[in-house]
């Protein structure tokens, strides 16, 4: 008896669902995944805990390995129709005001001579479009995993549970029972904390606030510049009708920063970048300036039985580069080249938990490779910045290669574009394209 009521039972049903592959997860990497995974005839059931992709300030750089990626499955005329705008060169400021150009994607063979900045939301909604299209395919939203089923020490499922309903019980609970478990779920995942797997940790000495400012005529359309002023950073990128902004400053600042007050930090922004003068009164308060809480790691091993965690949910990204998305859409590609075959052919058990560590054979170098180039960004740029020593200019090296040694401005840009390692779709989930 409690407050003088009668005490009260809530019937809890749980519904028993069942598919091949059950990815967690609908980012870029997971709707990939599925994509591919039911191009080869496999049942595969994606699920998505919020209802709609409509968020924003997640990562939207579509790097030309992804748009390549994307010709490969048939599907660049219709990412090509989403509304979006274009990168075209990398270019760092120097200590004399003159801009040195770092990395010139002009050097690339169209039409992977870009990176593409599409709202991410327009890129998934794409995707699941041309999934729905497949008959094996199946995806549900609003719908939270909130652990693993475990049998005899081998994953067999993922309990779930409606995203946006109270935490009373009164709920219908599901178990989505699948052959193999792909934890998609970003560098928050309760996946990988529900198996137990280990991570090594990089310290990172920046965290990034994002916000938006409108675009005016004359605005620079398609170069990434960043800014540097005392020890505060600045990279904006244009966008159809505005700029995506991001402010970074040291770890730990977000309290201090809010407690200055808006006025300050659209002084701080005008200062960055004087031609937004004119228009950082458009950012009403700080409830418009959205912080991101930067973490690196990498899982020290990816799989257990029945389970694979690949993209932010195996290596969180630092957004230096903004590589994040593309090197998780890489990790699907390798995840359905090397796990389809095997499906199909009736692997099971030890069987199918080989294809999970040859993932992760193939897909640990490239991660390694972009956290280790972030690490360096990180002190040549960001603990330089912090320290008010980038007066001094980038480090040498960079400099003289970019000014005296033109090839290496188009190996920056191949870097930036594909990554280490890029993926080709498999021949079976090829269809004809046209690349415009």
């Amino acid at each position: 008896m409690t407050g003088g009521g009668a005490e009260r039972t809530v019937a809890r049903m749980v519904t028993v669902n069942r598919t091949t592959v059950a990815v967690v997860g609908g980012g870029p990497a997971g709707v990939v995944l599925g994509l591919l995974l039911a191009r080869a005839g496999i049942d595969v059931h994606v699920v998505e805990k919020h209802d709609d992709f409509n968020r924003d300030f997640r990562g939207d750089t579509v790097h030309a390995s992804t748009i390549r990626l994307l010709d490969e499955l048939g599907l660049g005329d219709r990412f090509r129709a989403i509304p979006q705008s274009r990168l075209d060169d990398f270019s760092l400021p120097m200590p004399d005001g003159s801009q040195l150009l770092l990395g010139d994607f002009s050097r690339l063979r169209p039409p992977y001579d870009h990176v593409a900045m599409v709202p991410q939301w327009d890129l998934l909604d794409m995707l699941v479009t041309a999934a729905r299209e497949e008959p094996s395919f199946t995806i549900t939203m609003g719908r939270a995993a909130t652990g693993l089923v475990v049998e005899n020490g081998v994953i067999t499922g993922v309990h779930l549970r409606p995203y946006r309903s109270p935490d009373d019980g009164a709920h219908d609970d599901e178990e989505l029972r699948a052959d193999v478990v792909i934890a998609c779920d970003g560098r928050d995942s309760v996946l990988r904390a529900a198996a137990g797997l280990r991570h090594r940790s990089f310290p990172v000495p920046f965290d990034t606030w994002w916000f938006r400012l409108p675009q005016e005529p004359g605005d620079a359309e398609t170069a990434l510049v960043p800014a540097f002023s005392d020890t505060d950073v600045l990279l904006s990128f244009p966008r159809p009708g505005y700029h995506q902004v991001a402010y970074f400053a040291p770890k730990g600042s977000d309290a201090a920063l809010r407690r200055r007050g808006i006025a300050d930090f659209r002084r701080r922004i005008a200062r960055l970048r004087p031609a937004f003068a004119g228009r950082v009164s458009t950012i009403a308060s700080m409830d418009e300036v959205h912080v991101l809480d930067v973490r690196m790691d990498r899982l020290t091993r990816w799989w257990r039985p029945g389970l694979l965690c690949i993209g932010d949910a195996a290596h969180a990204m630092s957004p230096a580069g903004g590589v994040g998305i593309n090197l998780a859409v890489q990790d699907a590609v390798a995840t359905a080249a090397v796990m389809a075959p095997a499906i199909v052919g009736g692997a099971r058990g030890r069987a199918l938990d080989r294809t999970l560590a040859a993932v992760e054979r193939r897909r640990t170098p490239p991660a390694v490779v972009v956290q280790a180039a972030q690490r360096v960004l990180h002190r040549v740029v960001f603990a330089r910045a912090f320290a008010g020593r980038l007066q001094d200019g980038p480090p040498k090296l960079p400099v003289l290669l970019a000014r005296y040694v033109p090839p290496s401005r188009g190996l920056y840009a191949r870097g930036i574009a594909f990554g280490p390692l890029p993926e080709h779709a498999p021949t079976w989930a090829r269809r004809d394209h046209a690349a415009t």
